[in-house]
């Protein structure tokens, strides 16, 4: 099974980029749990750990693609290394206000001034559509491997940030997680051999929201990510009201599971159809496969079964991933590459944040479970954005 990928990695210099992004993507993987904890831990609220969360969220949003348009004309090293180091000293001010009980502004205004990490993701997966910019197949599996190492991240990111903040403190969790993302960041960094050239923009060039197809699918990722963040907070509160706080860790580690094995398997796959075509079987299997945990919590079924549910639940995250960011290689040039799947990634940092404010909310005012129905409408949303925009999802440039 490993073999096409140690075929892909093969590629002078892939294996160490690789390897050094790690570390920031289990450091993203572990921050949304990690403030959660610390905030609602501090101030016994989960709307305001969901609210701070999303605010945060929407300013990486906003952050990330003016950082993949400067990746794009200055390079990744130059713009990577001072971005991740901005943020170093408002994580620690978030921490502080957290513990003194300082005004919750504080906590807003920190955890904004904290988002100015690179998107580590999209510049890895630019190093790939540079390597392999002539091989279909090649491409498609380094998606998926990608994908696959996203998830992995999301699998290991949630028990270590649970762990180190409920077993140590509850600020552990996230300055682990800050130190994990500036170490890795300035080690991709340092990875000068597989970084793509600086190609120079055209006078008059197109804004890569120009593109009917990228709109398309900035809409569906967005609502991808309410999925995502509605699900991590309904499943920490779900378990807390049971009881049984520590375990919501390892049952968001078990979507990831699913997802990072299906991502392997998909990869694997010879593309036959086109990727918009793969994008929508993504999504419906996805906003199917979500009505599982929506039955196995508010049927009481226990944490065993939902266990089983979030397992299978996370199948469908994998396909709709490598699929939409295949087709965003695909609907922009090359020159736009870092610019483009930074808003792709903005859009489902937006629909996480609003994923998790009404996760949090619904975990407050209903009962246990209740709030798995927001991922399912999430899912059930991204399907009819990406169905009735399937005509432009088709190359462009």
């Amino acid at each position: 099974m490993f073999a096409p990928y140690r075929r892909v990695l093969s590629a002078p210099g892939s294996l160490a980029f690789t390897l050094a992004g790690l570390l920031a993507r289990l450091a993203f993987a572990m921050t949304g749990v990690a403030t959660l904890v610390l905030i609602a831990d501090r101030r016994g609220s989960y709307a305001l750990a969901g609210a701070v969360s999303a605010t945060g969220v929407i300013a990486a949003a906003v952050g990330m693609p003016l950082l993949g348009r400067l990746v794009d004309r200055h390079g990744q090293a130059r713009v990577a290394v001072p971005a991740v180091l901005a943020g170093v000293a408002p994580l620690l001010g978030l921490v502080f206000c957290a513990r003194t009980g300082a005004p919750d502004w504080t906590l807003f205004a920190c955890w904004a001034a904290a988002a100015t990490a690179p998107n580590i993701g999209g510049m890895a997966r630019a190093r790939w559509a540079h390597l392999y910019r002539d091989d279909e197949t090649a491409r498609h599996r380094a998606n998926s491997l990608e994908q696959a190492l996203d998830e992995l991240c999301f699998m290991a990111g949630p028990v270590l940030a649970m762990l180190l903040s409920t077993g140590i403190a509850p600020e552990a969790g996230l300055l682990t997680a800050g130190a994990l993302c500036t170490t890795g960041v300035l080690l991709f960094a340092a990875q000068r051999s597989t970084e793509p050239p600086v190609r120079p923009a055209p006078a008059g060039g197109r804004a890569p929201l120009r593109s009917a197809g990228l709109r398309v699918l900035v809409l569906t990722f967005l609502a991808t990510g309410v999925v995502f963040g509605s699900l991590e907070v309904t499943t920490v509160a779900y378990t807390d009201a049971l009881g049984h706080k520590p375990l919501a860790g390892v049952l968001l580690a078990l979507v990831a599971a699913g997802s990072c094995v299906c991502g392997l398997a998909f990869g694997l796959v010879r593309p036959r159809r086109s990727p918009a075509v793969r994008l929508l079987a993504g999504v419906a299997a996805m906003a199917a496969l979500l009505l599982l945990p929506v039955a196995a919590a508010l049927t009481g079924a226990g944490l065993a079964v939902l266990a089983v549910a979030l397992l299978a639940a996370g199948c469908g995250t994998a396909p709709t991933m490598v699929s939409g960011m295949t087709l965003v290689q695909e609907l922009l040039p090359r020159r736009q590459l870092n610019e483009g799947m930074a808003v792709a990634v903005a859009g489902i940092l937006v629909g996480i944040s609003v994923g998790a404010a009404l996760g949090g909310a619904v975990a407050e005012r209903t009962a246990p479970g209740t709030g798995y129905w927001v991922p399912v409408t999430g899912a059930a949303l991204a399907l009819l954005i990406a169905t009735a925009g399937r005509r432009r999802l088709r190359r462009t440039a």
